[in-house]
């Protein structure tokens, strides 16, 4: 392994969970304010991702006051707190930019239905 990819393999984030496309995530975020630091939450729709290892980005995208808001985040920024997945999504698509072009309810995207365990311990 060379000096770069030993480098990098350091800074990668192995507390955040595993987001897909399609997922309702909320990302609570570091925000510096003059000496102040404070966390603001980014709720959306993954719609992308991009890149591998360090490089590795997910775009969430929300429709705040009838504008379509879009948030390009590093998975293993510093800035991110944390991110939690509100609900799995079931998509056929790598990426989602077609709900770019929905409005209202017609921008949903399915959610993924989760197999439960039925076997009980007594």
């Amino acid at each position: 392994m060379n000096i770069i990819q030993a480098l990098e393999q350091e800074q990668l984030r192995t507390d955040l969970p595993v987001v897909s496309i399609g997922d309702f995530v909320r990302v609570h975020l570091k925000i510096k304010e003059g000496t102040r630091e404070r966390i603001q939450i980014f709720e959306g729709t993954v719609i992308a991702k991009k890149g591998a290892a360090l490089k590795e980005t997910f775009t969430v995208r929300r429709v705040s006051y009838g504008v379509g808001v879009e948030r390009i985040l590093p998975v293993h920024s510093p800035k991110i707190d944390k991110i939690e997945i509100v609900r799995k999504g079931k998509i056929r698509r790598a990426k989602l930019y077609y709900l770019r072009d929905r409005v209202g309810k017609a921008s949903r995207v399915k959610e993924k239905l989760v197999a439960r365990d039925t076997t009980k311990e007594s």
